[in-house]
C-alpha cells in the first residue's frame, strides 16, 4: 500500500473519531480543503458516502462504521511497528488522556489514581468525562475516551475488558435512624433515595422494583454526590455498592452500613479500552497504571 493510501485511510479514521472536518484538519496538520478532497477520493474508492453532514457534525454511514474497526486496528499495528512500544518512556509523555467515570467512580477511584499518577514521572493532563452507560462504548471505539471504569457489562469483542473490583450492594442510612437487624421486614416504613442508573448501577433500581419498594421512594436524584449529606439529616435509605458506602462513611462518620436481606451482587467493576492492538503505547501504560491503582486484592495483577 502506497503512502498516499495510508494518508487517506488515516484521514478516514481521524474523521470518524472526531466527526469534524476542521478538527480532523487540525489533528493531521493539513487544511480543511485537503480533508474534503481526501474524503471525496475515499467516497469514490469505497462507493459510499461514508459521512453525511448534520449541522457541524459529520455522521458516519453504516458502511463507514463497518470499515472503522479494521482500518483503525491496521493503522495502529503499523504505528506500533514503526514506533516500538518498548521504547515508550512515561517521563517523555506530557499529553492528555480522557477517562470516563460515573460520579461515584470519581469519588472512589480518582484519589488512588491521582496518587499513582503523581508517583509516576509522566506529566499527564487527565480529563475526566461523565460516563453514560448508553454511549460509553461508542466513545471508546472512536477514541473520544481512552479508558472507562464502569460496572456496566459491555459485551463486545471491539473492547478490551479487565475486571478490577467485585460489587456487593448494601444499604446506607443515618446512625440516628438505624435499620433493624437484616431481615425482609427491615425496610418497613422506611423511605428511599433512588439514584439514576445512567452510570450503569442498575441493581438498586431493580431491587426497589422487585421487592415492591418503589412506593417508598421519597427522593430521586441523578448523582450520588449529594446523597450522604441528605442521609445525615433524614431517615432516608439508599442502596449502593459497598466500596462506595465505605468511602461515604469515611467522609460522614454518622452514616451506617446495613446488609441487605437478599443477594446483593452484580457484574464487577471493569476497566474498558479499545482492543490491545488498537492502543497506543501511552494508552497501554495508562491502563496498567489504572488497573494497579484501583484493583481490589483479588483482581490485582501479580
Amino acid at each position: 500500500m502506497v503512502l498516499a493510501d495510508l494518508n487517506q485511510l488515516r484521514t478516514f479514521v481521524v474523521l470518524y473519531e472526531l466527526r469534524s472536518v476542521s478538527a480532523t484538519a487540525a489533528r493531521l496538520h493539513v487544511t480543511q480543503p485537503t480533508v474534503s478532497y481526501t474524503l471525496g477520493r475515499l467516497r469514490a474508492r469505497f462507493g459510499d458516502q461514508l459521512f453525511r453532514r448534520e449541522g457541524n457534525v459529520m455522521v458516519p454511514t453504516a458502511h463507514a462504521t463497518r470499515l472503522f474497526g479494521p482500518l483503525h486496528e491496521a493503522l495502529a499495528q503499523i504505528d506500533a511497528t514503526v514506533n516500538d512500544p518498548e521504547e515508550f518512556d512515561p517521563a517523555d509523555f506530557a499529553g492528555e488522556i480522557a477517562l470516563a467515570l460515573t460520579s461515584i467512580g470519581e469519588q472512589t477511584f480518582l484519589p488512588p489514581l491521582m496518587s499513582a499518577l503523581s508517583d509516576s514521572s509522566a506529566r499527564v493532563h487527565l480529563q475526566v468525562q461523565r460516563l453514560d452507560a448508553d454511549s460509553v462504548e461508542d466513545g471508546l471505539i472512536r477514541g473520544a475516551v481512552d479508558l472507562a471504569i464502569t460496572v456496566s457489562l459491555l459485551a463486545t469483542p471491539r473492547l478490551w475488558r479487565t475486571p478490577v473490583r467485585s460489587v456487593e450492594y448494601v444499604a446506607l442510612c443515618s446512625a440516628e435512624h438505624p435499620l433493624p437487624s437484616t431481615a425482609p421486614p427491615m425496610f418497613a416504613g422506611r423511605r428511599f433515595v433512588r439514584v439514576s442508573a445512567r452510570g450503569g448501577h442498575t441493581y438498586p433500581l431493580q431491587s426497589l422494583i422487585e421487592h415492591g419498594l418503589m412506593p417508598q421512594v421519597a427522593l430521586s436524584v441523578e448523582e450520588y454526590a449529594s446523597v450522604p449529606a441528605v442521609l445525615q439529616t433524614t431517615d432516608l435509605v439508599v442502596l449502593l455498592p459497598r466500596h462506595v458506602a465505605e468511602v461515604f462513611c469515611g467522609w460522614f462518620p454518622d452514616l451506617r452500613i446495613a446488609e441487605l436481606p437478599w443477594p446483593g451482587t452484580s457484574s464487577p467493576v471493569s476497566v474498558y479500552t479499545r482492543s490491545e492492538a488498537s492502543l497506543s503505547p501511552a494508552q497501554q501504560w495508562f491502563r496498567s497504571v489504572v488497573v494497579g491503582a484501583v484493583a481490589a486484592e483479588e483482581y490485582r495483577p501479580g
